[in-house]
Order: structure tokens, then sequence, then C-alpha cells
């Protein structure tokens, strides 16, 4: 039985989702519950069901679709309507038939927002609280109440604010979480309105949102004063500004504070980026704990001090959080930066040699190529340099695209590829939705046959950018594209004054690694 004593809750599913441009479907919430219950949370909110007929219905299968290990769900709803009973509003039955054995009540705490938006009295508010709390523990449901607008009402009217939360103690809550619904406190501030209520005697939690830039640095200022209940997102998914990142809270509190809180922390990169995968939100490289650059490190001077000790440098084991260090190539890189980063790549360099292979990367970096985020081409130009010569499994003849608009206005894209591979000349063609991707198809269909397993290679993602010093049609191009197989990510790096000839340049490589990666011996 997971200990009690304090809770880490989650709430991507209902108030993470609110996120701009963030839409999940039932599935994508049952498979985003799932890999949370592997992190070990110890609660999810997976909706409003009743007011959300996709909430309703990921209840409906969480019945027999969820089998969670260490999470309990989390019904999210609202107290009774004015007026009314507990036991006859809608949504409050639909919040009893949940099958969720929690539910977080929202309630207001602000008086204004009672008066203006709720349009009730003060004393009919606490009675809403106190009515829909005492029915749902009567129902056999565990009770947590969400304090809206909580540091703004008790700025506005402190007395008020605390009735709240005594009320819905009193009722039966069994936690009060203070809300800063806004975003807009500050960690000292907050801090001491937590000391004050927490004399209430109720068990308090704690919301954050990130408008002010301190979620996290409210939530932990808030445990410090006296909360035992955190809630977050994962990823700090909300809307506007978004909500504590619960990863980043829970990485604090265990390894930071020494909380034990039934998080495996060693889980928590791979299912950041797992729930990225799933929301088709890009990941944020520079997240705290799980980002990809989170314990990458580019100067020399960095570089020279980590390959002493890689702690100089960090502030935790990267192995901690399921991360990795990663040393970045570029011009700023001295040679601890490539003999290291060589080591990570499984290649050991001399001193001579790693001082020839900074020079080669500074002078290509000069000419416009960057090697941070195409670790495949620098490997490549690595064994170049240790072996004296590129690796190559073709010989590329030439190559051509054409873009054609036909009469019905569709556009085509056809390119043409000629090539030696293997004693054999093969010569293909490919169609596709830009000329890129008619070179990708091309190139792959000359080679499938000779290299099968080319068949899984997938471009993931394509970046184009206009060089600075470089203007208009005519301008020099980098173009950085990251492809995949069954087995891994890699990027590729290419440069010409041509956008179609700086694509082909990191087209080609993508595949020459993807070989490399398969074992082949070069030709």
């Amino acid at each position: 039985m997971r200990d009690d004593g304090f809770h880490v809750y989650d709430t991507t599913l209902r108030d993470g989702a609110q996120q701009e441009g963030l839409n999940l479907t039932v599935a994508d919430k049952l498979i985003i519950a799932r890999r949370l219950d592997e992190l070990g949370v110890g609660f999810i909110e997976g909706g409003w069901p009743g007011a959300n007929p996709k909430d309703t219905e990921f209840f409906r299968l969480a019945r027999t679709e969820l089998d969670l290990k260490h999470a309990q769900l989390a019904a999210f709803g609202a107290t009774r309507r004015a007026g009314a009973k507990a036991a006859d509003d809608p949504l409050v039955a639909a919040l009893r038939e949940s099958g969720a054995p929690v539910v977080t009540l929202v309630a207001k705490s602000h008086d204004r927002h009672v008066e203006l938006a709720l349009r009730t009295t003060l004393e009919e508010n606490l009675a809403m609280i106190r009515d829909t709390v005492s029915h749902l523990r009567a129902e056999g449901q565990r009770v947590f109440l969400d304090a809206e607008h909580f540091f703004d009402g008790y700025r506005s009217n402190p007395a008020y604010a605390l009735e709240v939360v005594r009320t819905a103690a009193d009722a039966g809550a069994d936690v009060i979480a203070l809300c800063d619904t806004n975003g807009g406190m500050l960690p000292d501030e907050l801090a001491d309105v937590v000391a004050e209520v927490a004399g209430s005697g109720a068990r308090l939690g704690i919301h954050c949102h990130d408008d002010s830039g301190c979620a996290v640095a409210n939530t932990l200022a808030a445990v410090r004063a006296g909360v035992t209940h955190v809630q977050g997102c994962a990823n700090g998914y909300g809307e506007r500004s978004g909500n504590a990142n619960l990863f980043t809270v829970v990485g604090n509190l265990q390894l930071k504070r020494g909380y034990d809180l039934g998080v495996e922390l060693r889980e928590m990169t791979r299912i950041a980026h797992a729930v990225s995968e799933v929301t088709n939100v890009a990941p944020s490289s520079q997240q705290p704990y799980v980002g990809m650059s989170a314990f990458a490190h580019k100067a020399g001077l960095h570089a020279s001090a980590v390959k002493v000790d890689p702690m100089l440098y960090q502030h935790i084991d990267p192995e901690l959080v399921g991360n990795d260090m990663r040393m970045l190539i570029s011009s700023m890189a001295g040679r601890a930066s490539v003999e290291l980063k060589g080591r990570e790549l499984g290649y050991e360099l001399s001193g001579d040699k790693a001082r020839e292979v900074v020079e080669r990367v500074k002078e290509l970096e000069s000419a416009g190529y960057t090697f941070e985020a195409a670790d495949a081409s620098f490997e490549l130009l690595l064994r170049e340099e240790l072996d004296g010569e590129r690796t190559r499994y073709f010989e590329v003849e030439s190559w051509r695209t054409i873009v054609e608009r036909r009469p019905d206005g569709v556009m085509v894209s056809e390119a043409t590829v000629k090539l030696h591979a293997k004693g054999e000349r093969i010569v293909a063609t490919g169609e596709g939705n830009g000329p890129v991707n008619a070179l990708d198809r091309a190139l792959r269909l000359a080679l499938e046959r000779i290299y099968p397993e080319l068949s899984a290679l997938e471009l993931v993602d394509y970046k184009v950018r206009i060089l600075e010093g470089a203007h208009g049609t005519d301008a020099r191009t980098r173009v950085l594209i990251e492809s995949s197989d069954a087995s891994g990510e890699w990027g590729t790096v290419g440069v010409e004054d041509n956008v179609i000839a700086a694509s082909w340049e990191a087209l080609a490589e993508s595949v020459t690694y993807c070989l490399l990666r398969a074992g082949y011996t070069a030709s």
C-alpha cells in the first residue's frame, strides 16, 4: 500500500490538455495514464465526466482497460449549482457514477469570483461546498478540493478564503489544494500565505500555473511551508504559460529535498518523451532533468573540466533520471570536447588526431555547417579523419529533380538518381510531394534491393536555414535532417548554395549512416 503521507497528483489529462494546440483522444488519454502509472505518481486526474463526452468515455473505458499498479484515478468536477441539492445535480451524479475512487472538486475561494462569476452569495458558495463534499463522502468517494484563485482571494478577503478551506475540511475533504490559478504569485509571497493557512489544521495541497515563470519554485516553496500534496502536469503542459512541470517538481523533491515519493526517476526521461510523442507536442530540449540538452556541454572550458570530473558542470548524475551526458561539437569546442564526444561514440582519439578534428570542425562551421544536432554527420567526419577516407556504400554519378504544375493545378515532384553500388550501375526515379521527398524516395528505391535495411529508414524532421550574411533566393543554405529506423534516431547536415543540393548532402549522409549502423562494410 502506497504511503499516503505525501501526494504526487498529475493533472495532465485535464488541466494539461487545456494547452493551445494540444488535443487528446480517449485512446491518447489511456496511453498517457499508463505511462504516468509506470512513473509512479499517486493520482491521475482523468478529466471532467458529465461536462465533456470524451472524458465521460475515458472513465467508462478506464474501468476495463486501465490496470493501474500505483496510481488512483481522480474525476474532476464542480460543486453543485446554487440553489440545488448535491444529490439531484446531474454533474455531481456523473462524478458519483464515474467509478473513480477520488473526486477533485473545484470551488471558488475568491469573494469577487463568487459574486461576479457564480452570481451567488458568499454563504451559498460555502453551502455548495459543504453539501457536495459531504454527499460524495457519504457515497464512499474520497474528496479533494481545488480552492480556485485562492491566493488572489486571500489578498482580497483572507477571512473568506480561510472559511472556504475550513468548510471543505469540516465536510470531509481530505486535501484542500490552494490554487495560484492566474500564476502571478512569487515564491516568498506564496510561502507566507501557505504558512498562515496551515494554521487552519486542514491538510493542504498546491496547484500552480507558470504565468510568472515561478510554478515549480512556488510548488517547492509551498512544500517547505507545509503542504503535503503537489499537483502538476507532464512536461509543464497547460493553458497560457502552462502548469508546474511535475517532472521537475518530483526530481527536485526526491533528489534535492530527500522525499521518498515512490516515483521511478530513472524512467522519467523515457516517460517524458513518450508522453510528448502521444501529445504530438515537440519536447523542449532545455527542460530540466529530462530535456535532451539538460546535460549537454558545448564550450571547450566546460568540456575540459567535465573530462576530469563530470560533476564539475552537472548538478546530478544524469543516469538518476534516465538521461545522458552529451558533448556538443561546435566551433566553441576544444580538444577535450572532441575526445569526450569520440569516446561517447566509441572512438579513442590521440592528442594530435583530436586537434586535427577540432580544426576540421572549425573550418566546416565557418562554412555554415553545425554538428550540435548532427551527430551522425560528425561521426562520419570522425571516421574519415581516422581512416583517411570517406565511408562510402555507393558512388553517385548524378541526380536531378523537376517540379511540374499540371493543368489541374496538382504539383508533382520527380527525381532521378544514377549511382554505382556493389559493382552495379543503378538508375531509379521517385515521385514525392516535393523535390526533397522525391530525391529521398529515388535514392532509397535505388539501394533498397541491395541494402534491405533501408526499408525501415524514415525522415522524421527537416529544417532549412538561410545562413547569416547571405540574402535572397541565392543565399547559402543549411539543411538539417532527422532520420530514424527501428533502433534509434540521428541527425545529418548539408550546406550548399542550393537548398536542394544541401538537402541531397544531408539525405546521402543519412543513408550512409543507416548502413553503417546496420554493420555493412564500406566499399
